[in-house]
């Protein structure tokens, strides 16, 4: 399962490589452009996927999309990466209030809805890529955050975090050198999934007008323009990015489950 998904996923980042050099080389057509092209046109050699309701290229744009889903979603994450861990990390070897203040803060998060919460954060941030980001990275970090505190917590009680404490290393040396190496490894694993949970989002998000601006080829987006569509039989409009996303998460949660289970054999 591993294998598949890293191949799925490799080809999506080769794609969204290539997708703006193919553009600008004339061998696809611009995704925004579409005043010369005939609109809903069905699937043809000038139109491989056909055109949407403004006459764009569908198959040109599904291609763009890849890399404006890669690009939100990578961002995203790592922004949640580099507040939740080290949250985690102080949070499960300090205790005390800091750990009972955090803990609620990020319940008090994970408990709101993944959807609600980045529908009600981009509707307060507008529609742009960073907001995109920002609203999408605020839903993982509490995930983040409970992952690494709880194994934080189990791994500072460790005979040699406590010969380290008693020959006098500090709380940040302790942390950097001993306690980052031991519980960062389950994360790799949540970072898969979280990614293709991300890709979902993202397209809700663009599918309820709360994502990206129009102008920026997003899949959501179109498939909430290709919906009054679909019932007069243009299926083109819908399909090409649907399935995009389809494989997409389909390729990250086949990486995630195939890390999950080479890492529970690794530990075994």
């Amino acid at each position: 399962m591993a294998r598949w998904g890293l191949v799925v996923v490799l080809a999506y980042a080769l794609v969204a490589l290539l997708t703006p050099l193919l553009v600008q080389a004339g061998m696809l057509p611009d995704p925004n452009a579409g005043l010369e092209n005939p609109i809903y046109a069905g699937p043809s050699l000038a139109h491989w996927c056909g055109t949407d309701r403004l006459g764009r290229d569908v198959c040109s744009r599904t291609l763009a999309g890849s890399g404006v889903a890669l690009q939100v979603v990578l961002l995203a994450l790592v922004v949640a990466l580099t507040i939740g861990v080290p949250l985690g990390m102080v949070s499960g070897y300090l205790g005390g209030p800091i750990d009972r203040l955090l803990v609620l803060l990020m319940d008090t998060l994970y408990t709101l809805p993944v959807l609600l919460l980045s529908v009600v954060l981009a509707f307060l941030l507008g529609r742009g890529l960073p907001n995109a980001a920002a609203a999408l990275c605020v839903v993982y970090v509490p995930q983040y955050f409970r992952v690494v505190r709880n194994q934080t917590a189990q791994v500072k009680a460790e005979l040699y975090v406590e010969a380290a404490r008693s020959l006098g290393a500090g709380p940040l040396w302790i942390l950097r050198h001993y306690l980052l190496r031991n519980v960062i490894t389950s994360v790799p694993v949540l970072l898969t999934l979280n990614a293709a949970d991300a890709v979902l989002v993202l397209g809700g998000l663009g599918f309820l007008g709360l994502g990206l601006p129009e102008s920026i080829p997003e899949w959501g987006g179109d498939l909430q323009q290709a919906l009054t569509a679909v019932p007069t039989g243009i299926w083109w409009t819908a399909l090409y990015p649907g399935l995009a996303m389809f494989l997409l998460v389909l390729g990250l949660s086949f990486l995630g489950e195939g890390l999950e289970s080479w890492l529970s054999g690794e530990a075994t």
